[in-house]
């Protein structure tokens, strides 16, 4: 089974170019992060998350060093990502299997999100008369249909993956613009204050949903097994590409809480399109919302790409049924491991519960960044042959200090995240977080876990046997 699988890793093609991952790494950031979290940043710190976007962006830089690193080895030709990276650097594959795990957990429960949200926009543009039950009935219908849309286009091709990112991106790139350029100029200096009504307390709040916005940067190393030339390509596009995404997150924030109150923002529930509509026409404030869905649609884009990827690797070692690291012949993509990725966020679509994996989407990105910040610190000595591959144009102190300030922040947001977890276990019960649908991420991260590490007990054991 295993050299079965291995072997089908060779099936997939590089059809994607360099413009084609800048797509994907900008289009997975500029999604429903800066044009959905905007609003619960503000509730949390004001005009301060200007500042927030400022605070994170280094920490973000510094946690893809060792992205950059480990895709410029070997490894950078394959999508294995973390799993990979982890596995040859800690000498086993418990640890590696279940960041994989969660990950996929994270990344399923996000391609559920953004269906909705895709269709929630869309509903929003094209009608917004529509009674709250049939807005909801169609809401559903339309999320499914988008989902089933995305996983036709990966099924038909890499190549097609990236052709529909690169002319979404373009356009989300106008709407962009038409959002920037003009609110620079309208600009009210009063709005801005005060910078930070809740103080650094509020500041600190507002960090990890922020961070939502940028994560999902990484999701650029499980396209390395189809890039051309990806170890000398991805290392530069992680940097330009956070570098630009940053640059993106700070305009867009500073023209949207420059041009309305806080408060108007914090109350909408798109404040990119309701500030555009503050200084807009009628018509370019529409491009703008019309943005935001393509924001949307490129996250949705992207994220379909990733589980089916880390899939093959775990197939390929026995830790998943073999079928499930099937790539076609002809098309080059892993179709069953896509089939389901689309089941499954369709179940969690249609039931409701997308809220068990979403939930868990932060903590477990935040602890698989730290772990594979550590794992570059441990690199040099726990696997000196494979770092002496290391070809991207970083000095080892570099590689360190990156590694180290990434670990710190990203210990930081796991203790923010744990503090509110312990306060909201500790002010309701289990039975009323059932009810709610608010399992607490710490809660969902036990969960998961367990059962992760439960499937790879019974992997090893059947392989054994």
């Amino acid at each position: 089974m295993s050299d079965s699988t291995g072997g089908f890793l060779s099936r997939l093609r590089r059809d994607l170019g360099s413009v084609e991952s800048y797509a994907a790494m900008v289009g997975m950031l500029v999604g429903a992060g800066i044009f959905k979290v905007t609003g619960v940043g503000s509730e949390l710190t004001g005009s301060g998350v200007i500042l927030a976007y400022l605070i994170l962006a280094p920490i973000v830089f510094a946690t893809s060093v060792p992205y950059m690193v480990f895709v410029s080895t070997p490894l950078g030709l394959q999508p294995g990502g973390e799993y990979s990276n982890l596995e040859h650097t800690f000498g086993g594959r418990r640890l590696a299997f279940l960041a994989a795990w969660l990950k996929c957990i994270a990344y399923l429960g996000a391609l559920a999100y953004l269906a909705q949200a895709l269709a929630d926009y869309g509903l929003q543009l094209l009608a917004p008369s529509l009674g709250e039950q049939a807005t909801a009935t169609w809401g559903t219908v339309v999320a499914l249909l988008a989902l089933g849309f995305f996983f036709f286009v990966h099924v038909s091709g890499v190549r097609w993956f990236g052709r529909l990112q690169v002319g979404m991106c373009a356009l989300l790139g106008v709407s962009i613009a038409v959002l920037v350029v003009p609110g620079l100029f309208v600009i009210e200096v009063a709005n801005y204050r005060p910078l930070l009504p809740h103080g650094a307390t509020g500041l600190a709040r507002a960090l990890a949903p922020l961070f939502f916005a940028y994560a999902g940067f990484e999701a650029l190393a499980h396209t390395a097994g189809e890039v051309r030339d990806s170890r000398r390509r991805l290392p530069g596009i992680f940097l330009r590409g956070i570098a630009a995404t940053t640059v993106i997150f700070v305009l867009m924030s500073v023209v949207s809480f420059g041009v309305l109150p806080v408060d108007t923002l914090t109350a909408s529930e798109a404040p990119m399109a309701t500030a555009a509509a503050a200084y807009l026409p009628t018509g370019a404030a529409a491009v703008v919302t019309l943005g935001g869905i393509l924001a949307v649609a490129t996250s949705l884009n992207a994220t379909m790409l990733v589980p089916a990827r880390i899939w093959l690797l775990l197939a390929r070692d026995g830790l998943l049924p073999g079928w499930m690291g099937i790539v076609h012949v002809d098309r080059g993509t892993p179709v069953p491991g896509l089939a389901v990725s689309f089941v499954v966020a369709a179940v969690l679509l249609v039931s409701g519960q997308m809220s068990l994996a979403l939930n868990i989407a932060v903590f477990a990105l935040v602890a698989v960044y730290g772990l594979h910040s550590l794992a570059l610190l441990l690199l040099p000595a726990r696997n000196p042959e494979l770092y002496r591959q290391v070809t991207v144009g970083l000095s080892p102190a570099c590689q360190r200090g990156a590694a180290l300030c990434s670990l710190v922040g990203m210990g930081t947001l796991i203790v923010v995240l744990v503090i509110q977890d312990v306060g909201h276990i500790a002010a309701t019960s289990l039975g009323q977080r059932l009810s709610e649908q608010s399992l607490t991420s710490l809660e969902l991260f036990v969960l998961w876990g367990g059962l992760g590490l439960l499937i790879y007990q019974v992997r090893v054991r059947q392989s054994a046997a």
